[in-house]
């Protein structure tokens, strides 16, 4: 089937449906799988949305657009910031987004345009925000680095603006440990994780705002700093979240998302494949050579 990717621009404000800009549409990427299965009500694309630098979510979506394309269904991803993807969903532009953190970092979304969502359960449960720093820093904890930021250069290395995991630091881990001398620094997942890289090549301290689960944890020598406050929360859910209308446009893959789980374990696999050791963004081959190695699981998820 045909599968079309497009990139939100970063930063647009949403006041309904008519105020999404794409910043850019790719052309499609060829025929990929026979059709098959149930496309009742398919007579369109599945408009699925992904979070720009949010890993899970990147290959949680390149693998259903491999399993969808297997069934007949045409996907299109659309690479957007956080919060014009809620309002998307909720105005109809998207059918689904595999990403949202509950009940903490995406609750505010949930809350704004719950009415007009769809909440199909979580596929991970193992989820949690968190800071870290290289594997040799000298402090274990967040108590600890107030009274050691010159030793970071009084920076925390951020990610985009608009994610909870950035209000969470922000609005209570900063102030909760004493950190307002230190720049919160906004950037996007990719900046943060060239930073990440560069520091521990050079052996130098960082601290940033990651998550688990990601492959980050696998590639860099580093360590999550203890949280005794429980600022950033307890574990959370990765949940897949619709439109309204989904149920009825594609009742088969709202089924198949409802049902769909995956552990971190398999989770960290695909993740590592498609970022760690593959350099490059087609990231279709990389998927179909996972698949091709985990073949059983993926055809339980339509079972």
């Amino acid at each position: 089937m045909m599968t079309k990717r497009k990139h939100l621009a970063t930063g647009i404000a949403l006041a309904g449906a008519s105020a999404l800009v794409l910043a850019g549409c790719s052309s499609d990427s060829g025929d990929s799988g026979d059709a098959g299965g149930d496309t009742s009500g398919a007579d369109r694309a599945i408009e699925l949305a992904v979070f720009n630098g949010w890993d899970e979510g990147i290959a949680a979506s390149y693998l259903w657009e491999a399993i969808l394309a297997e069934h007949g269904y045409d996907v299109e991803l659309t690479y957007a910031d956080v919060a014009p993807v809620y309002a998307g969903l909720a105005g109809g532009d998207f059918d689904l987004v595999l990403d949202t953190w509950l009940p903490a970092t995406h609750s505010d979304y949930m809350e704004e345009y719950g009415d007009d969502l769809d909440d199909l359960g979580a596929w991970n449960n193992d989820a949690a925000l968190t800071i870290a720093v290289n594997e040799d820093a000298p402090i274990d904890s967040l108590s600890e680095l107030a009274d050691n930021a010159d030793a970071f250069n009084n920076e925390i290395v951020g990610i985009e603006p608009g994610s909870g995991l950035m209000r969470i630091t922000g609005d209570d881990v900063v102030p909760g440990y004493g950190l307002d001398g230190m720049e919160l620094i906004e950037s996007s997942t990719p900046a943060m994780l060239a930073s990440l890289q560069s520091a521990t090549d050079a052996g130098e301290n960082i601290v940033v705002t990651l998550w688990r689960p990601h492959w980050a944890y696998d590639a860099f020598p580093i360590k999550d700093l203890e949280d005794p406050e429980g600022l950033l929360g307890e574990a959370e859910g990765i949940h897949s979240v619709a439109a309204t209308s989904f149920a009825d446009d594609f009742p088969e893959v709202h089924e198949w998302i409802s049902n769909f789980e995956m552990d971190s374990e398999k989770l960290y696999s695909l993740e590592n494949a498609m970022f760690n050791e593959y350099d490059g963004d087609d990231y279709g081959p990389v998927v179909e050579e996972w698949i091709a190695g985990n073949q059983e699981w993926v055809d339980s998820l339509t079972s």
